[in-house]
């Protein structure tokens, strides 16, 4: 029961607390282009919770084995790099030659779900904030839902950002990044903030 709330608070933490979009923007870019069309929202939203959970797992190993080594964080950057790039190569592998009409579908998101910083970030929080295994996974669940529903906020403002009443020159990239900031504030506020008296 202790590692199942464990396990539901991680991924609560790592949904709203450190919502990869609205408190790291992370993958931002990736969120604006997915957040156009429905299927790209399920597409990405899927692709990043494999990778992300299956990153988090492989690298719990390499941060066991090699969290003593002097560089460790001088290197940590390349080796999750190559832990991704191997799940992706050899998923997409085993797609192709197994589901070769699931292949087709994917192939336009696969990339995008794959290398983005939201993916990275997951790791590198993982790093530096959990321990066990159940926590690395649960934070890489959490990262990703956490993505969905920022994507899902994005999709639903879409079309009122980009309406006739919004001026010209704000339409597009710079009123999204302006949602994006009124959204982050409403989840730091989730998060609370130090009161401590000043000396």
């Amino acid at each position: 029961m202790d590692k199942l709330l464990l396990f539901i608070n991680t991924v609560m933490l790592a949904m709203f607390v450190e919502n990869a979009i609205f408190s790291r923007a992370l993958g931002t870019s990736v969120a604006f282009y997915a957040s156009r069309k429905k299927e790209s929202i399920i597409g990405l939203g899927l692709g990043i919770t494999y990778v992300t959970v299956m990153s988090s797992f492989v690298t719990f190993w390499f941060d066991a084995w090699l969290h003593d080594y002097e560089y460790y964080y001088v290197i940590m950057p390349l080796i999750y790099t190559l832990i991704v790039s191997v799940i992706y190569t050899a998923s997409l592998l085993v797609i192709w030659r197994f589901l070769p009409k699931l292949f087709r579908s994917i192939k336009k998101y696969v990339h995008l779900s794959v290398f983005n910083a939201a993916v990275l970030g997951a790791l590198f929080l993982n790093t530096v904030y959990h321990a066990d295994l159940l926590q690395y996974i649960a934070f890489g669940v959490g990262i990703s839902a956490g993505f969905f529903i920022a994507v899902f906020f994005l999709h639903i403002a879409n079309d009122r950002l980009n309406s006739p009443l919004i001026p010209e020159a704000f339409r597009g990239m710079p009123i999204m990044m302006v949602f994006v900031g009124i959204m982050s504030l409403a989840f730091y506020a989730l998060t609370g903030y130090n009161t401590g008296a000043i000396a």
